[in-house]
């Protein structure tokens, strides 16, 4: 073919163009034509893909949203358990210094405190916050009602005394504060 055109003196360029344009023409002139009907199907199949592949990056997107929030939950929790075994150290220095304050022993007690607020300092390095609701209204989320008490001198629902301190990590609970609540008087039920 490339020589019978350029024995017309046509070359290929011109040729290739010429086919070029007598494509459009049929396509124009013939939308029924099969090559309107393949045309039709690669633009849809062309719409098919975009929106399979805006789904994919959309995914992702997600995926790599979802990996950084567990990774942040990974770090700020990596030490739960550590924290946990600490919160009853913590228990046991009170339980100390306690005893030490109605059997005076000086020394004893004086050491017993100074570890105490070096486990506080430790604490709060590492995130974790006493719970320590004494006076306060009356939480669940936060507080573990151990027994309901009548007083008139305070409010229903409010935290009388704590009978042991609640511990969070970074805003997490590790342990409700147990505590005594106050009731009206007269109520009858605990």
């Amino acid at each position: 073919m490339t020589e019978t055109n350029q024995a017309d003196g046509q070359t290929p360029a011109d040729a290739m163009a010429e086919a070029g344009a007598a494509q459009a023409g049929a396509a124009q002139a013939g939308a029924g034509q099969p090559g309107a009907a393949a045309l039709a199907a690669a633009e849809s199949k062309a719409a098919e893909n975009w929106n399979s592949y805006l789904r994919a990056v959309a995914e992702m997107e997600n995926f790599r949203k979802r990996a950084d929030r567990e990774l942040e939950n990974a770090r700020k929790y990596a030490i739960e358990r550590f924290a946990q075994e600490l919160v009853t150290v913590g228990d046991s220095l009170e339980a100390g210094i306690q005893a030490g304050a109605a059997n005076p022993g000086p020394a004893l007690l004086e050491g017993a405190e100074a570890t105490l607020k070096q486990l506080h300092r430790a604490f709060d390095k590492a995130g974790i916050k006493i719970i320590d609701p004494a006076g306060q209204p009356f939480d669940p989320e936060w507080h573990e009602a151990m027994v309901a008490q009548e007083s008139a001198a305070t409010p229903v629902n409010t935290v009388l005394s704590v009978i042991q301190k609640g511990y969070s990590l970074n805003g997490r609970l590790l342990r409700p504060a147990r505590v005594i609540v106050s009731k009206a008087p007269g109520s009858g039920a605990n």
